[in-house]
């Protein structure tokens, strides 16, 4: 796996994880309203944070964050971390066994269930009792000096609702159903809409685009839909 051309990706890392690390600081030192759009403004933030902090750390599956593989597998491991204690090493081949394997038994995000059991699926591929034990020493240690209502609110159902938009938008969507045979990388893409594939998953919704060029970062994958539709 070679890395990336340039060292473009570590700076929209270190922008993903500046601005995640900012807003959670602010967010675990607000004055908790449930009746100030504020609060729910920072759970969005917070939530699509999240999402790119494990979007970063895909990347780097991918050889796609630094040119250096030292410094963007570092990142890889950093960012899996920061996504609820994911361990990067035990990320890594699971999703290149997802996209070798795609849409199979033998994918692991592949399930033939409906969204529920898919969704329990998907999370029990990726939650050990590791993560479990290390959030819940964090949690208990940061309650004694922050908000317990501050820290359930921004920390961790931000990092819960993430796991929703990256199961929905990145393989629930793309991968339910039957599939064309001319469709090699058997993926669904969404429709070409710039700001809501950003919004929604960070272009990862144009996945068919991510099976075909898994080398191109998720901040370049809007190129590759706009040259697959109009080659169409």
């Amino acid at each position: 796996m070679a890395g990336a051309k340039s060292n473009t990706g570590v700076y929209v890392a270190l922008a993903i994880i500046i601005l995640w690390f900012a807003t959670l600081a602010f967010a675990l030192q607000w004055q908790l309203e449930f009746d100030s759009p504020v609060t729910y403004l920072l759970i969005l933030l917070l939530t699509h944070l999240y999402t790119g902090l494990f979007i970063t750390a895909h990347d780097a599956m991918h050889g796609t964050v630094a040119k250096s593989l030292k410094l963007n597998h570092a990142i890889g491991h950093f960012t899996s971390l920061l996504f609820s204690f994911n361990f990067y090493r035990r990320l890594f081949p699971k999703h290149h066994e997802h996209h070798r394997y795609v849409a199979t038994d033998k994918d692991p995000d592949y399930h033939r269930g409906n969204f529920f059991s898919w969704y329990l699926s998907f999370l029990k591929q990726y939650l050990n009792i590791w993560q479990i034990l290390l959030m819940a020493i964090s949690f208990n240690i940061l309650k004694l000096f922050l908000p317990t209502e501050n820290l359930i609110v921004f920390w961790m159902l931000p990092a819960v609702l993430s796991t929703l938009q990256l199961f929905y938008f990145g393989t629930y969507l793309p991968h339910r159903g039957e599939h064309k045979q001319d469709n090699i990388h058997k993926s669904n893409s969404q429709k070409l809409n710039h700001v809501w594939a950003f919004l929604s998953c960070y272009f990862f919704g144009y996945h068919y685009e991510h099976h075909a060029s898994p080398g191109t970062p998720w901040w370049q994958l809007w190129k590759v839909k706009e040259k697959y539709e109009t080659s169409k």
